[in-house]
């Protein structure tokens, strides 16, 4: 019997809505090659378009650029709310009670004594500096004055202390000569050590020895000589750097005070030759530089290099994230230093970032063209097509009484018989036969339910190749209107159609402005928009007929993108001639192009971007001589215009 006590448990499942999904994966490659090709498209190399990608961000995600702009304004916020002299102000404010005091004690006096103190404190340096070093030996009347100046002397060994080591402020405080002495015998017995690995002796005992008695003054937890004077340095150097920041006046003032740190000389002569060998050892740190602290919150010394530490990271992350230096990866970016600087979120979007550019190298999205450059791989293309294949057949698919082209295949009506498949075929599979070859495969002894080995496809009627000549306008107006992409975008999405879906047809790139070539599709889609003026759809026409004669057995097939009338012709002699209004001869020598094409029963689609009334009035009568087509698509509509038109050509 179930114990009445326990209660049914009730649980319901819906939709994750707590933000962004951590079960997702962290980045989109598809996303990623998109916004890749667009700008490759655009006219960015591979690299470019990839770093592009990496400044703005993938998914929501920061990028390197948003990272850096946070970086600097931590260093701004940094610099403009605090200010460096902070010790000078706290000695300046103790050095004042302690005068103030003995002044007090010194007037409830009546004696010679007395008014002969008062004289020697009138008398004293108008530096701080100079005052403290003057009031050394001085015999302190009144008990506060004595603790006040006492408390100077502990806060300046403290802050010096503070510079060069972690954490020794606070294990300083209050100390007793005995603990002044114990700092001064490991500085001793540092600078010994030090000196003999500069030397270039082995210190490897020495170091043990130095650690098993000193070493709960480094948390750093060095492990050898090597890792000690790395600590060392960076802090040392952050410690110059903010001496660097100061006035003279204070540099010279903080020198001065120096010498009376703990009541002892001995601290700053040690530190002087500890800052001088650590700068010989390490002569890569930054010594020299400095900041520009202008704020109201003072700082001591101690907490002051930490800043300029801080300060050191900041900078050394800025230009990690800037990824502008030769050989620059994003596996150089410190996440530990980006989480201490920006939070573990910062962190985060830079590992994802990393991931990505690792992810894209390795699925070998590009590849090195002959002249070395980078380029789009065949696969990065294909992952770009699919892309722009989709978004083109979305646009189709919407449009009343068109269908999906993304159910469009190359196949005809089913003949009956079958066959083994092969790679690249893309006819169905004839169900019963690939089932019974498994079947027969399985009886003699091959366990596996099915085999590739095993499938047949379904014979379709032999349908009439189609040779396709895509000739795009490449003059300068195609860049300055914006034109650019889309005609990139429809001829990937050509490509990728014919590519997948109708293998057996051909596909040949032409690009004209004042010359004419045929090109690969990785070269159309990485080509340069150049400032030159001409537009030789005659030369087009001839390249265009050349590729087609090639191929007698199929269909020829001519689909032309312009935005200009003809303003230039090939001569015989191979020179592009250019006249802008077209020339009559150069209207001529395009009609001429044609009608070669006319002879071969080419079917021709003119697409007519922007709404020149000459180039239209123009292409009409182009398209009735050819007895073709002329559409007239906007930008976005191109690219479903040129497939609509191919796939209707080549379905009849």
């Amino acid at each position: 019997m179930a114990d009445p006590r326990r209660r049914r448990r009730r649980y319901a499942y819906g939709p994750y809505a707590g933000g962004p999904d951590p079960l997702a994966p962290p980045y989109d490659i598809r996303a990623a090659m998109d916004q890749i090709g667009r700008d490759v498209m655009e006219g960015s190399s591979p690299r470019q378009a990839l770093q592009e990608l990496l400044r703005r961000g993938l998914d929501g995600r920061r990028g390197l650029d948003d990272l850096t702009r946070r970086v600097w304004e931590r260093r701004r916020d940094l610099q403009r709310d605090n200010r460096i002299d902070g010790t000078l102000q706290e000695v300046r404010e103790l050095l004042q009670r302690a005068l103030d005091a003995e002044r007090e004690a010194l007037g409830n006096e009546d004696s010679d004594d007395a008014r002969f103190r008062e004289m020697q404190l009138d008398a004293l340096p108008p530096d701080t500096g100079g005052s403290v070093r003057e009031l050394n030996s001085y015999d302190w009347r009144s008990s506060d004055a004595r603790e006040a100046y006492q408390e100077i002397r502990d806060l300046l060994g403290r802050e010096m202390l503070d510079q060069r080591f972690e954490g020794m402020k606070q294990a300083m405080q209050n100390a007793t000569p005995e603990d002044v002495e114990r700092i001064n015998a490991m500085l001793d017995d540092l600078n010994d050590l030090l000196d003999r690995h500069a030397r270039g002796e082995d210190t490897t005992e020495q170091f043990a020895e130095f650690m098993g008695e000193h070493g709960e003054h480094f948390p750093e937890n060095p492990q050898n000589t090597e890792e000690l004077v790395d600590a060392l340095a960076a802090r040392a150097a952050a410690a110059q750097r903010m001496m660097n920041s100061m006035s003279a006046e204070q540099r010279a003032e903080l020198a001065e005070l120096a010498q009376q740190a703990f009541g002892d000389p001995r601290l700053s002569q040690s530190l002087a030759r500890l800052d001088a060998q650590l700068q010989g050892l390490r002569p890569g740190e930054d010594w020299s530089g400095e900041g520009n602290f202008r704020g109201e919150n003072p700082m001591g010394m101690g907490e002051a290099t930490r800043a300029m530490e801080e300060l050191g990271q900041l900078d050394a992350l800025a230009e990690q994230l800037a990824q502008s230096y030769p050989g620059a990866r994003m596996e150089d970016i410190d996440l530990d230093a980006l989480t201490e600087m920006l939070g573990p979120e910062a962190a985060a979007d830079a590992r994802t970032l990393a991931e990505l550019e690792r992810e894209l190298q390795r699925q070998d999205l590009f590849r090195r063209a002959p002249d070395g450059s980078l380029m789009l791989s065949p696969k990065a293309l294909r992952t770009l097509g699919q892309s722009v294949l989709r978004d083109v057949a979305d646009r189709i698919s919407g449009r009343q009484g068109q269908r999906d082209t993304r159910r469009a295949g190359a196949a005809g009506d089913a003949t009956g018989a079958t066959r083994p498949w092969a790679f690249g075929d893309t006819q169905a599979w004839s169900v019963p036969r690939t089932l019974l070859n498994a079947q027969l495969r399985r009886a003699g002894g091959d366990d596996r339910a099915l085999d590739v080995s095993d499938v047949e496809i379904v014979e379709t009627e032999q349908r009439t190749r189609a040779a396709v000549t895509l000739l795009v306008d490449t003059s300068w107006s195609m860049v300055a209107e914006g034109r650019w992409v889309p005609m990139k975008r429809t001829a990937l999405a050509l490509h990728q159609l014919i590519s997948t879906r109708f293998r057996g047809d051909d596909l040949s790139l032409i690009t004209f402005g004042r010359h004419a070539q045929t090109v690969d599709l990785a070269e159309l889609i990485g080509l340069e928009g150049v400032y030159m003026q001409g537009t030789n759809l005659h030369h087009a026409l001839l390249l265009a007929r050349e590729r087609l004669a090639r191929q007698p057995d199929a269909t020829p097939v001519v689909l032309v993108v312009t935005d200009g009338e003809p303003t230039a012709h090939l001569e015989r002699d191979g020179e592009a001639f250019f006249d802008y209004p077209p020339s009559p001869h150069t209207l001529r020598a395009t009609v001429d192009g044609l009608d070669r094409l006319i002879g071969m029963d080419a079917a021709f689609t003119f697409f007519v971007l922007g709404d020149d009334p000459g180039l239209l009035s123009f292409v009409n009568r182009l398209a009735r001589r050819a007895g073709g087509r002329v559409v007239q698509p906007d930008l976005d509509g191109l690219g479903a215009e040129v497939v609509s038109d191919y796939l209707r050509r080549r379905t009849g």
